[in-house]
């Protein structure tokens, strides 16, 4: 496959800005999803912290054939038309030309009041239970959701993108297939422990796509590195032989490379 020559920057004092392609805005005459919210009032997981979530659920979704599922942290960031990832639109783009499976979107914003880092920065389970057992079986009693793991996805950006790859990690039974937009694995409780699991464990049926930037947190410092903690992550897991797409750019600490790529990333991560 041959790349087009496009001409790189040589001046990066400032992070760069990416350009959205055709898929991450609205095409004429495709058909979009509908919209439908929702809340956690109080977590059995999280006790007396609660959640708001919205489902997209596109417009091919019928109840005779079973959907994949996709969740998203920090969900209407994700969600949101007019902000930086689109995703609605990006999913009613692919899903409408074949390039990603009929797929109900599960946007999750954290806990509140306050409770995201607590949530999405830990190393344990707590995180995939909540959304296992409290929050995704509500979805499943509205529509039919695949039980096939390599139908489940998820993804989420700076704490949001470890929070994903935590949850694939442990709960691989279930979720196949992990996005990580500028994980924010530099700032996990005990630091990092990600490049030593994965070459201690035996390698997982993971299929997972990196973003990082050159600009991002601390990324010329010694310590709390979201960039270098992030080559740490892909490093570990091209060793270990991981079905892995890696992309680095050169913004920083934001959203706008992540959303500018998400319709290559959704289309890896979803091929056959």
């Amino acid at each position: 496959m041959e790349v087009p020559y496009h001409r790189q920057a040589v001046d990066f004092t400032a992070p760069a800005r990416y350009a959205y392609g055709p898929d991450s805005h609205r095409r004429p005459g495709v058909p979009r999803g509908t919209l439908v919210g929702g809340e956690v009032r109080s977590s059995r997981v999280f006790p007396e912290i609660g959640h708001r979530w919205w489902l997209h659920v596109p417009a091919q979704y019928t109840s005779v054939d079973a959907a994949a599922v996709m969740v998203f942290q920090d969900g209407w960031m994700y969600l949101d038309p007019d902000g930086e990832i689109r995703a609605g639109t990006v999913f009613d783009n692919l899903i409408a030309r074949g390039e990603m499976p009929v797929t109900i979107g599960v946007f999750v914003d954290p806990g509140e009041p306050g409770n995201r880092n607590v949530e999405y920065d830990a190393a344990d389970g707590a995180y995939a239970a909540f959304l296992l057992t409290e929050l995704l079986p509500t979805v499943q009693e509205r529509y039919r959701i695949a039980d096939d793991p390599e139908r489940w996805a998820i993804a989420g950006g700076s704490s949001g993108g470890n929070c994903a790859f935590t949850a694939a990690w442990l709960r691989p039974e279930r979720f196949r297939r992990v996005l990580s937009f500028l994980g924010s694995f530099a700032q996990m409780e005990g630091g990092n422990p990600y490049p030593e699991l994965i070459r201690a464990a035996e390698r997982k049926p993971l299929r997972i796509f990196l973003q990082a930037a050159t600009r991002d947190l601390n990324h010329d410092a010694p310590e709390h590195n979201w960039f270098s903690e992030n080559l740490r992550v892909a490093a570990a897991l091209a060793e270990r032989g991981y079905d892995l797409r890696f992309v680095l750019g050169d913004g920083g600490h934001d959203a706008n490379h992540g959303g500018a790529i998400l319709p290559d990333a959704l289309r890896w991560l979803w091929r056959a």
